[in-house]
């Protein structure tokens, strides 16, 4: 696995991004809910992708403190004005269902059917995304524009939606590295037409999963595609035998739109994957964010509860809720960009590059510095070099390298970039001067 053959091969890169923003145009159509027959199209248009196995967990499963629900599934949707006009189309836009509308074949008075409607005054034009998983309810989502111009009278409501036992869908994809520990890729899959939040995490995942399986990898990898908040849960119960192998987790969301890069730390606020996203994002050189650990968000907050307290941190770029566009109808395929996504790939597969190469190593001449001129290790007159920094890394990687330290932790320290840490390792270990732990 070597990050440099990807970076250095722009187009590449380039074509990363637009075969993730390809993957999002397919996806985007679909009406998808934390259940249901969305959520199945989805999971077999990604087994084209890569060989998913689609897990499916019977309702009433207890899970925890939760439990599964009821399977939901819609086919249409539309409210009649008394002239018969459509004035709300479910077949225009997915939004404009409450997801897990109970199922209604009604006529009611303006001012009974104002009851139900959801808008967004301060974005008249746009669709909010609103959802009512665990309480018995419908509701229709319209544009503020649209409500405005709504006049008295009767009006038909119907939503054709089935709520029954049925299954909670998930696919996961397992990738077998040198050794069982693992690192988990965890995606929510449960939106509808939603691009940023979160076709654009699923997109990521699975061009990860594409790299990486042609890949030599030291770790094992899981990628799961699982509904927002109950599906992780289902995850970890169904799972919980497999969690002490997790050494690294990332959750992926929100990466196509165009604002910089954000980090959210695990629980633990210190564990690897937090020092290694911090690392990276540094020495890329552009403007980032590191955000502490707060109990709200995507499923992180599942991972790192206190039963588990994985090391699992959530890459994203806007975070959830900072951009007007999150959860309305104008997070669609304008709003995100290729470019970002592409960003987003290189950033992730950096980080999990660091993951992968990081060691920890003995020094096998601890007392003093070893004379590194006889073993044509340093060059220059007086010490000027135009190899300092390499040499400085050389150095750092000696002086640190106590069985205690990995290359990680001195990449920290030093502000030396980890890459050039890992050569000067390679080149030490090569001279017999450097032993792995």
């Amino acid at each position: 696995m070597d990050i440099h053959n990807l970076i250095d091969g722009n187009m590449r890169v380039k074509d990363a991004g637009q075969e993730m923003f390809r993957l999002i145009e397919r996806l985007y159509p679909i009406c998808r809910s934390i259940t249901g027959n969305g959520v199945r199209e989805t999971l077999r248009i990604l087994k084209e992708y890569i060989p998913l196995q689609v897990i499916e967990v019977p309702t009433g499963t207890q899970v925890f403190d939760w439990t599964v629900p009821k399977e939901w599934n819609i086919k249409d949707a539309y409210v009649k004005n008394s002239k018969g006009k459509i004035i709300i189309d479910f077949k225009k836009s997915n939004l404009s269902v409450v997801s897990y509308s109970s199922p209604v074949n009604k006529s009611l008075s303006l001012e009974e059917l104002k009851e139900h409607l959801y808008t967004l005054p301060d974005h008249p034009e746009w669709i909010p995304y609103r959802t009512s998983y665990y309480q018995k309810e419908w509701g229709l989502c319209l544009t503020q524009n649209q409500l405005a111009e709504l006049e008295n009278g009767v009006y038909k409501v119907y939503i054709d939606a089935s709520l029954e036992n049925g299954y909670l869908t998930y696919g996961e994809y397992y990738l077998s590295g040198k050794i069982e520990e693992e690192v988990l890729i965890s995606c929510h899959i449960c939106h509808p037409s939603l691009c940023n939040d979160n076709l654009s995490g699923i997109a990521l995942a699975i061009q990860l999963a594409k790299e990486l399986t042609s890949e030599s990898t030291r770790y094992s990898y899981r990628f799961v595609f699982i509904p927002g908040t109950i599906g992780a849960i289902t995850w970890l119960a169904m799972n919980e035998q497999k969690t002490p192998l997790i050494k690294h987790g990332l959750v992926l969301t929100g990466v196509g739109d165009s604002g910089n890069i954000s980090y959210k730390k695990s629980r633990r606020g210190n564990a690897e994957i937090d020092q290694a996203a911090g690392h990276v994002l540094k020495q890329l050189n552009k403007p980032h964010k590191i955000i502490d650990f707060f109990p709200y968000g995507y499923d992180e907050r599942q991972y790192c509860s206190p039963g588990f307290n994985l090391p699992v941190g959530c890459f994203m770029r806007t975070p959830h809720g900072h951009y007007p566009e999150y959860h309305t109808s104008a997070d669609n395929l304008s709003f995100i960009k290729i470019e970002s996504m592409a960003d987003s790939f290189v950033s992730v597969f950096n980080i999990l590059d660091v993951l992968e190469k990081n060691r920890k190593y003995i020094n096998t001449k601890p007392k003093c510095e070893p004379q590194l001129g006889k073993r044509r290790l340093y060059e220059g007159i007086g010490g000027q070099s135009t190899q300092a920094v390499d040499q400085l890394a050389l150095l750092w990687v000696l002086n640190m390298s106590d069985g205690e330290n990995s290359l990680l932790d001195i990449a920290i320290r030093s502000g030396c970039p980890f890459s050039k840490l890992r050569s000067a390792a390679d080149l030490l270990i090569e001279k017999k001067l450097l032993t792995e732990i």
